[in-house]
């Protein structure tokens, strides 16, 4: 979810692309500065609609976006695997359309993730870059989004508009590589209220909107060895110009594949007074979407692991007692630290309980 936008403001202000130092973000700023205002840029609504093909590119008169996929794979002899693909763009300053396409004089910077995970090991990359001189960026027709040599790209012919219907995505590392296909037959889903998130009880909000419904077929490399996999993909898309709040530090995102074919998406932002924000999403298997009152969710951490010296709650139990939920999270491996410059946890899990399934988990500000 919003660990993206994070990772890439503070790793710009590491490098002295965003205009401050590290020391110089103050603690009532929010996770990363992300709860700082945003003067100069657009501002989330919640009067807009969707429109697609164009929203699946880029909207560079706001400050962040991404585009996002995770993947709960088993390969041919039923080992389970995690991967993970995301593409960031961050506005240094606010731009128009045009001129975030100007070049080197483009104030847009781009940051690439990707992971492969089983329960043995995780293996990690980024990528940086800067935008306007083709390194990176994304297309609307036919869909690409891609940084250097890794890729989401639209995969035949688009049903309708719906160019994320078939996409291929790629990426490799040190030791790690995976080429996937998705195929889905049913649309993108809305989050939060139309697409328009809350993020807190004040005017932080983002738009969002996902493709839970991705059926994969692929390959992963892993030291040297070729597996064949297939399985199920979550694929993400948000952006917004100030999505926190600015006493919120930190965020628990799950994204559940139910084996009754629901999707649910939740999420916890963490805030210092422990007035910790609630949100969610209800996702029938035809599509149809209820969203979830903050009162509405229960997310209980159980269980820690101390991993890169932090300590990690990597088991949960999640409630929804509305819908009669009620199950425990396992993380497929509890070492899924991404080592970035901005490090994260993020990983696959599978749950049991009242339902069972698969998804993943993404923990920041640990």
């Amino acid at each position: 979810m919003m660990h993206r936008f994070s990772c890439l403001f503070v790793l710009l202000a590491m490098l002295g692309l965003a205009g401050c130092e590290p020391e110089q973000q103050s603690v009532d700023a929010g996770f990363a500065g992300l709860g700082e205002q945003a003067e100069g840029f657009t501002q989330v609504s919640p009067d807009r609609r969707f429109e697609f093909p164009a929203d699946h590119g880029a909207h560079p008169d706001y400050r962040i976006e991404w585009w996002y996929v995770t993947a709960n794979l088993t390969d041919e002899d039923g080992r389970e695997w995690g991967a993970q693909w995301t593409l960031f763009r961050q506005a240094l300053q606010p731009q128009t359309p045009l001129e975030a396409e100007a070049g080197w004089n483009s104030a847009q910077v781009w940051l690439g993730h990707s992971a492969v995970t089983h329960a043995d090991g995780h293996k990690y990359a980024d990528r940086l870059a800067r935008g306007g001189v083709g390194q990176a960026g994304v297309r609307v027709e036919p869909f690409e989004a891609w940084i250097d040599d890794w890729s989401l790209s639209q995969a035949g012919e688009a049903q309708g508009q719906d160019s994320f219907s078939a996409l291929s995505v790629k990426a490799a590392g040190e030791d790690f590589s995976y080429q996937l296909n998705l195929t889905a037959d049913r649309p993108v889903v809305p989050q939060g209220e139309q697409g328009y998130s809350r993020k807190s009880e004040g005017d932080q909000a983002s738009y969002y909107y996902s493709q839970p419904f991705f059926s994969v077929e692929g390959a992963i490399g892993w030291e040297g060895q070729r597996h064949i996999v297939t399985g199920q993909a979550w694929l993400d898309r948000e952006w917004s110009s100030q999505p926190l709040a600015a006493n919120q530090q930190g965020w628990d995102w799950f994204s559940l594949h139910l084996d009754g074919g629901e999707k649910l998406m939740l999420f916890r932002l963490r805030s210092t007074d422990d007035s910790h924000y609630y949100s969610g999403t209800w996702i029938q298997p035809d599509g149809e979407t209820q969203p979830l009152a903050p009162g509405a969710i229960e997310l209980e951490p159980l269980d820690e692991t101390t991993v890169a010296g932090r300590e990690v709650p990597t088991r949960w139990r999640l409630r929804i007692p509305t819908k009669d939920f009620d199950v425990t999270t396992e993380p497929l491996n509890e070492r899924a630290w991404m080592g970035t410059t901005i490090p994260y946890w993020e990983g696959p899990i599978r749950f049991g309980g009242s339902h069972t399934g698969v998804g993943y988990l993404e923990m920041t500000g640990y």
